[in-house]
C-alpha cells in the first residue's frame, strides 16, 4: 500500500474512532436524560396516585353500605315528651337549639332521631328538597322513633311541622356505629 494511502486509512480510522465516541458519548448523555426525565414522570405518577388514593377514600366514606326507606319527621330538644337530652350523648348540649354535630369524619352533620335499628354513630343520607338542595347527612344520637323512621333535630317546633312535616324518604346508611372512630 502506498504510503499516502496508509496515511488516509490512518486518519478516517482517527475519523471514525472519533464519531464512534461521539455517539457513544451523546448516546449517554441522552441516557442520562431519559433517566432524569424518568423520575420526574416517576413523581408526578406518584403524586398522580396519592390524589387517586385519597378520592377513593373519600368515595368509599360518602358509598351506601346499606339503604332504608321510612318516614321522616322533626322534632325539637323541648318537645312535650323530649328531655332536652340525647339518648347517645347525653353530655351534648342541645337545649340551646343546637342542631348540628362535628363528626370527626364527616364535619358537621344533622342530629337525627332513631330506632335501635341504626346504632349510636350511624351517618345516614337523604335527599329531601324541602329542607335543602343538597343531600342531608345527618348522625344518628336520639332514639324515639320506630323501625326505619328518622326524626330530624330542629331548632323549633314550628319548622319541624312546617318545613319537615312527615313523609317517606330513602336513606342511605353511611357509616354504621361509631365504629373506631371515637
Amino acid at each position: 500500500m502506498p504510503k499516502s494511502m496508509k496515511k488516509v486509512y490512518q486518519i478516517s480510522l482517527i475519523v471514525i474512532a472519533i464519531v464512534i465516541v461521539l455517539v457513544v458519548s451523546s448516546s449517554s448523555k441522552k441516557t442520562y436524560i431519559e433517566a432524569k426525565n424518568e423520575t420526574v414522570t416517576n413523581k408526578v405518577d406518584l403524586n398522580m396516585m396519592a390524589l387517586r388514593v385519597e378520592e377513593e377514600i373519600k368515595n368509599d366514606i360518602y358509598s351506601a353500605k346499606d339503604t332504608y326507606v321510612g318516614h321522616l319527621t322533626g322534632y325539637t330538644a323541648r318537645c312535650p315528651l323530649c328531655t332536652g337530652h340525647l339518648a347517645c350523648k347525653s353530655s351534648y348540649d342541645v337545649l340551646n337549639g343546637q342542631e348540628y354535630y362535628n363528626d370527626p369524619t364527616y364535619g358537621n352533620v344533622r342530629i337525627v332521631a332513631s330506632s335501635r335499628n341504626l346504632p349510636c354513630g350511624t351517618i345516614v343520607r337523604f335527599n329531601q328538597p324541602r329542607i335543602s338542595s343538597e343531600p342531608i347527612i345527618a348522625i344518628v344520637l336520639d332514639r324515639g322513633v320506630l323501625g326505619t323512621a328518622l326524626d330530624l333535630l330542629t331548632n323549633s317546633e314550628e319548622y319541624a311541622v312546617t318545613t319537615i312535616g312527615r313523609s317517606t324518604v330513602s336513606y342511605d346508611v353511611l357509616r354504621e356505629s361509631w365504629g373506631n372512630k371515637e
